[in-house]
């Protein structure tokens, strides 16, 4: 102990020393102070010079103190004087107290922290002495090497405020320091190097440090570094992995996710230790989240492969699925599956999400049988009717209801047909009318199996001619929905009616009640199969339609054979390019989104080798949307694509490229392909100006995925509707309804009925349905006024009211437990179907008067690919029901924030089964119970939770 105390003196006896110097230069300084204040003559009438602060005057004792040692330590340190006394070790010690010093200093919001103060005008001393003993070749001190290291750490800590940002000062003095730690292992002296030189300076150097990373990464990437080679970044990467697992192990995970983007080393994050079940689920939702800005399609899939390898690690298989769907990776689905064996409850929760997505996944017949059957039963959807009128029954909503019921005319001042008819004898029924009142009735009671128009007789039938008669029978598929064995008995007598019309319209039927839904005896084939080979024009149109309908995103081989002859098929007419429009069409909803060759190849071959005569067709465009689907949200996949429809000498062709472009980027939110899209907007055109409103519609289609893009497109529709001609204004409120799908947002509903009153027609009546669109299945009674006051306003015009009936129909849709949102999983997962159906209906709204006001009007029945009910069914293992509480309230967005903030707001408790709007979310009321599912959606399996304690009644 004896040398340590020697060693002490002369670092005392400086510190008495110099701090008597100082004091009693202070004191020389300020009388020569006073004297001149004196001198000018004191008081407030002295000038300005006598506002100025003395500083040593400001300061308090305590800081006085501070000042003068950390100013002792420095004048040490540098040893200016080269005094022998002053040894390394000595040097060390000042440092120490420096470092101590700078390491404990805490800082309020408003102040910066003492010490660092205090060393502003001994940075640059600091800085010449690391430079005079940074090229000094020190061999075999350790105390030097440790000093120096030290220096670069105490220098790298100062440059975060004082050092020249553009040069990054404080990275470099850091990565100098590091080598000097590393110099030291090498010495043998790993305990000095061990010291947590990063962490202990505390969170804000971190993040500066961080910054500075990712700069110095970029421009060495700009300089000419490869960035998949590891050697040219060795330096900034070991910083990395120091950074890293500092960020995630003190609650920073989102700094730590966007270093590892910065320095585009993702990978990294899946070696990392410190990520648990604590912390993983933050991690993998902002992993998801950020997805959404990533515009380069190989770093989007980087980042969602991230999350899903998460996801895995941590055995959360469900969310494991909902990544894998996010990124269109169905190949992953027997491995998931297969990798929770043990755990029944998460597989059954799993196939209820793939039934959702409407995947067609068959589960193998594995070691136990019953199993697989049951598995397949939940994908194929078959209880999903079932549970949906057992919501109705307790939810009390069973009654039918007539159109009279939506219309409510006893509330219109002059009424509308229907109150004409009882007024007089005279008045015949009007075709439009009833056809308007068959769709009505459809979509409100759809699902229910019955109403009062078309199960009790078949007088309603009669009413109708032609394509009406089509639609009523068809409108049986609709109120039988998803009851497959039931609604066919029905249906079934249709099928053999010797008037054609209700023939093609009970074959629709077959194909619209087994929407989604998986039968083992699969009888919508069977019985369409001979009708896509027969004569009859209007048959074969049904019967594709039909099949579109039915397998939806099953990617059924057998089905494509049927259809693709007809796709080929050489036209001798009219008639004909509708068949094989509606054949390009049914393909794409089938392989929605599988970017198959077969279906891609033939619909791109046809159009190429179609005179103009047929591309004139009202209908071609269907072609181009089936096109458009089969690569729906495959983003990069479509390029080649585009590039084969671009060599058409036709004005179909830029439609057809442009629909394809944006249905491959749908639910993106790519910015560069929306300001591509607004570019198209912005030529002037009268006529010929198909693609500029397939533009409007694709940037609704590429935003709806992200909020804040959906906010910016909606303000960049204001400008269009100010700035372009009348093609583009048309398309703006089928791209408003496209953003806002089944979501009554209150902006958007005014804005949609300002533009319903509008002097053009087909923009008033576009509004009409896309006011329809945004409220599908909400009741919401606001729009029901406005599309009342509508059908007031419009009632000389049978077009128009046509729309509003239409649009009253989706309003009421299943009586209010039905929507049409292709989002679903807490809006993670796009429904590739449920989008391309609403998309059908969007596209016939380009040219009303030759598709819904013509006689295609039956494409409305595509609307039933998207049809799911909201509801939210909490069941036992077995499936059967077990109520509990749940909170449902407003979704909020708590991606990234520090903390467990609050998931809904506003939220009111309810028992279940309950209904779920687009924009609230549930969670569990009760401990008692835990969900296999991390998102409460549609069916939930529920278990006992084992650490529940029931509370102790009162005695």
């Amino acid at each position: 102990m004896a040398p340590k105390d020697d060693d002490d003196k002369p670092v005392e006896i400086m510190a008495e020393t110099e701090s008597a110097q100082k004091a009693n230069d202070n004191k020389k300084e300020k009388d020569a102070a006073g004297k001149k204040k004196s001198k000018r003559g004191g008081g407030k009438g002295g000038g300005a010079s006598d506002d100025i602060v003395d500083d040593e005057n400001a300061m308090s004792e305590e800081d006085r103190e501070l000042k003068e040692r950390l100013e002792t330590c420095v004048s040490t340190l540098v040893n200016e004087a080269n005094e022998a006394s002053v040894t390394p070790q000595i040097r060390l010690r000042a440092l120490d107290v420096v470092v101590t010093e700078l390491r404990s200093a805490t800082s309020s919001m408003t102040s910066v922290p003492k010490p660092l103060k205090f060393l502003r005008p001994k940075f640059d001393v600091l800085k010449g002495y690391y430079g005079s003993i940074e090229g000094k070749a020190i061999e075999g001190e350790r105390e030097m090497v440790f000093l120096r290291a030290r220096l670069a750490d105490v220098l790298a800590v100062l440059a975060m405020t004082l050092g020249k940002h553009e040069e990054r000062e404080s990275l470099n003095f850091k990565l100098k320091g590091t080598k000097d730690y590393d110099l030291l292992v090498a010495l043998g002296d790993s305990e000095s190097a061990s010291d947590d030189n990063l962490g202990s300076w505390g969170h804000e150097f971190v993040r500066s440090l961080a910054g500075e990373i990712g700069q110095e990464y970029g421009a060495r990437v700009i300089a000419g570094a490869d960035p998949d080679d590891d050697g040219p970044f060795a330096d900034l990467l070991g910083m990395v992995d120091v950074v890293v697992p500092f960020n995630v192990s003190h609650n920073a995970e989102a700094e730590a996710v966007d270093l590892l983007i910065e320095v585009q080393r993702l990978k990294k994050i899946l070696e990392l230790d410190s990520i648990d079940e604590g912390n993983y689920r933050r991690v993998c939702m902002y992993l998801i989240k950020t997805a959404d800005f990533m515009s380069d399609p190989d770093d989007y899939a980087e980042v969602l492969e991230s999350a899903y390898q998460l996801f895995i690690k941590q055995n959360q298989y469900y969310d494991a699925l909902r990544v894998a769907l996010r990124m269109g990776n169905e190949d992953a689905i027997p491995a998931l599956l297969s990798q929770c064996s043990d755990d029944k409850l998460m597989k059954k929760q799993m196939c209820i999400l793939l039934a959702r997505q409407r995947i067609n996944y068959e589960v193998e017949e594995e070691v136990d049988e019953e199993d697989a059957d049951e598995l397949n039963e939940l994908i194929g959807n078959e209880k999903l009717s079932e549970e949906f009128l057992k919501v109705a029954q307790d939810l009390d909503v069973m009654d039918p209801k007539t159109p009279e019921d939506i219309y409510k005319s006893h509330l219109a001042e002059t009424g509308g047909f229907s109150r004409r008819r009882d007024a007089g004898g005279a008045v015949v029924d009007s075709a439009r009318a009833n056809l308007a009142s068959t769709y009505v009735n459809a979509f409100v009671n759809a699902g229910f199996g019955q109403d009062k128009l078309m199960t009790p007789d078949n007088e309603w039938l009669y009413k109708n001619k032609d394509h009406g008669m089509m639609a009523a029978s068809a409108s049986l598929g609709l109120i039988q929905l998803w009851n497959v064995e039931e609604g066919l008995a029905q249906i079934d007598k249709f099928l053999y009616s010797s008037e054609e019309y209700v023939k093609a319209g009970a074959a629709l039927a077959v194909g619209i009640i087994s929407s989604g839904v998986r039968n083992d005896a699969d009888p919508t084939l069977a019985l369409l199969d001979e009708h896509i080979n027969g004569d009859s024009h209007i048959m074969k149109c049904a019967a594709c339609t039909g099949l579109g309908i039915a397998y939806a995103g099953s990617a059924r081989e057998d089905v494509m054979e049927l259809l693709l002859p007809l796709v080929e098929q050489e036209a001798r007419g009219p008639e004909t390019m509708l068949e094989v429009s509606l054949a390009g069409l049914a393909l794409g909803m089938i392989y929605v989104g599988k970017c198959d060759d077969a279906a891609g190849g033939t619909i791109v071959q046809r159009l190429m080798e179609a005179s103009d005569e047929e591309l004139d067709h009202s209908h071609a465009k269907f072609l181009c949307l089936g096109l458009g689907l089969l690569f729906l949200g495959r983003m990069e996949k479509a390029e080649a694509m585009i590039e084969a429809l671009r060599t058409i000498e036709h004005k179909i062709s830029k439609l057809a490229a442009i629909v394809l472009e944006t249905c491959a980027y749908a639910g993106s939110g790519n910015v560069l392909k929306v300001q591509e899209m607004l570019h198209q907007c912005a030529e002037h055109l009268e006529e010929d100006a198909e693609h500029q409103m397939a533009a409007v519609i694709g940037i609704g289609l590429i935003t709806m995925g992200e909020d804040v893009g959906a906010e910016m497109a909606i303000r960049s529709f204001e400008h269009l509707l100010h700035y372009c001609e009348l093609p583009v204004k048309r398309a703006v409120p089928l791209a408003l309804g496209v953003l806002n799908i089944s979501k009554s947002d209150y902006s958007v509903i005014d804005q949609l009925s300002r533009m319903s009153h509008d002097p053009d027609a087909e923009m008033s009546q576009n509004a009409i349905l896309a006011m329809g669109l945004t409220s599908a299945g909400t009741n919401n009674s606001r729009v029901a006024g406005l599309l009342r006051q509508l059908s007031e306003f419009y009632s000389k015009e049978a077009g128009h009211v046509f729309c509003v009936r239409i649009a009253q129909a989706m309003l009421h849709m299943g009586k209010g437990l039905l929507t049409l949102n292709p989002m679903h999983s807490d809006k993670m997962i796009t429904s590739g179907p449920a989008l391309g159906g609403v998309l059908t209906l969007i596209y016939s709204c380009l040219d009303l008067k030759s598709t819904l006001l013509d006689k295609t009007h039956y494409l409305l029945y595509y609307l039933t690919c998207a049809m799911n009910p909201r509801m939210l069914i909490t069941v036992n293992e077995d499936m059967s029901w077990r109520p509990v509480t749940v909170r449902v309230g407003q979704a909020v967005e708590t991606v990234g924030q520090a903390g467990k903030p609050k998931t809904i707001t506003g939220f009111q408790t309810h028992t279940t089964p309950v209904l779920i709007s687009t924009q609230e979310r549930a969670e569990l009321g009760t401990e008692e119970v835990l969900s296999v599912s991390s998102v409460l959606e549609g069916i939930v399996i529920l278990k006992d939770n084992p650490d529940y304690e029931a509370p102790e009644s009162d005695k």
